[in-house]
């Protein structure tokens, strides 16, 4: 219920913000500190979630040789999908080129934000052994007063192997981690709570100061990313389903329900029990889903890693920065770290988002603008994400030699008797009325 009042809310401040900008632009181009204030409540927990959730992902399964093959297969999968994400990601973004004009120029904030961009630009990483080197931190607090998300990334890293290392005198410190992970998660939903009011004032400043005409925009930043999604679907986790011998359609309909729920509150969280009881009804073994699926929710973020990646690219093309190959592997390079641990609370990429953009210093005017449509970005990228993990418990399985199709021939012929029934039982009760 808090999330689709929430969801509500968005929308209505998406509506209210279009009206206000058309209608009253002066005025709408003032609201603009709401936006502000949003992002920088947003910003403020970058360092202690990132840290706390990437700390218990790896230290939360002991010592790290008890992880066995199986830790060692998935990680394996996780990381070749989520690359495929990224290139895809990035492809489309350069295809669709959705950022370019984005801005018309008439906003004096959006400006003197671009030319900073500009200049700050040219202290960017310009290779891959330049950026290798920046991520080890001298001090990690100096790491996280910047917001440096791959220093905190590489000190948390060494943090959860030292726990493993130590074994049970270290479990008072992962039990504490755990508890900041989730009193940030909680902290990052009130923060959430004031979205409303912060899309309502980036959309507002937004066609304020630019006018109606870049909706048009929005849509093309819209369609680029389901796109994106559709290709990454169709081109990795079918193909994935067809080489393991399963099918991705007989799966797709055992996951609607979960896979609708993913989609209505853009949140991997509310459609996670159902996902994993799905699973293992379908055939995968339940020490399998309870390894893999929470694991994938940690690091298999298909949907929001490629989103991330076309998000970038987005950033820096409102402002008019060019990124060349060279620059857009070390991005990818370093969202393949930044984007691990995120998931389960609506909208936390902006926050990935914000630290990617400010560790290659392009400014952060592209978590600004897509603020006012993130809850429809989230909503699809969610529902990847859900898909994504549901197939790798499938693929490991298989990997693993333990599906067991005879549950998976046994759950299909159970949900095609349930919607026979449901339609007899639809048809009998119009009769009646008749």
């Amino acid at each position: 219920m808090k999330h689709s009042r929430l969801t509500a809310l968005i929308f209505i401040a998406l509506f209210l913000g279009v009206i206000v900008g058309h209608f009253f632009p002066d005025f709408a181009v003032r609201m603009r500190p709401f936006a502000e204030i949003f992002l920088r409540m947003v910003k403020m927990i970058i360092a202690p979630l990132l840290f706390s959730t990437l700390v218990v992902g790896i230290a939360g399964h002991g010592d790290a040789k008890s992880l066995g093959k199986i830790g060692l297969k998935t990680i394996i999968y996780f990381e070749i999908v989520t690359t495929l994400a990224l290139i895809i990601g990035l492809t489309m973004g350069n295809i669709f080129k959705p950022g370019v004009g984005f801005v018309s120029g008439t906003s004096v904030h959006a400006i003197e934000m671009q030319a900073a961009g500009l200049v700050a630009a040219s202290h960017a990483h310009t290779s891959i052994g330049a950026m290798v080197t920046d991520i080890f931190p001298t001090s990690v607090v100096d790491a996280m007063a910047k917001g440096n998300l791959l220093q905190i990334v590489v000190f948390s890293i060494f943090f959860a192997l030292a726990i493993c290392a130590v074994g049970k005198k270290a479990q008072p410190v992962l039990d504490l981690l755990n508890s900041v992970s989730q009193i940030m998660f909680k902290f990052t939903e009130y923060v959430m709570y004031f979205a409303p009011l912060g899309i309502f004032g980036a959309i507002a400043a937004t066609v304020g100061a630019n006018g109606l005409s870049v909706l048009k925009n929005y849509f093309k930043i819209i369609g680029a990313l389901y796109t994106a999604l559709a290709v990454f679907v169709v081109l990795v986790l079918f193909i994935v389903c067809k080489i393991v011998r399963i099918s991705f359609r007989t799966l797709l309909r055992a996951l609607q329900e979960p896979a609708l729920l993913a989609f209505t509150t853009a949140s991997s969280e509310a459609a996670f029990p159902k996902a994993m009881e799905i699973m293992e009804r379908f055939g995968v073994p339940k020490n399998i889903v309870s390894f893999v699926m929470p694991t994938g929710y940690t690091f298999n973020l298909d949907g929001s890693t490629l989103y991330l990646a076309m998000a970038v690219l987005f950033s820096s093309q409102i402002v008019g920065i060019h990124l060349d190959l060279n620059q857009q592997i070390i991005i990818m390079l370093a969202l393949m770290l930044t984007s691990k641990g995120v998931a389960g609370v609506p909208r936390v990429s902006l926050i990935v988002l914000a630290g990617t953009l400010a560790s290659f210093d392009i400014p952060i005017l592209g978590v600004a603008i897509l603020l006012g449509i993130d809850q429809i970005l989230d909503m699809g990228r969610t529902t990847v994400n859900l898909i994504g993990n549901c197939v790798a418990t499938v693929v490991i399985a298989r990997w693993e030699k333990v599906f067991d199709y005879d549950k998976m021939k046994a759950f299909v012929a159970q949900s095609k008797a349930e919607s026979i029934g449901a339609d007899i039982e639809k048809f009998r009760k119009d009769h009646e009325r008749k």
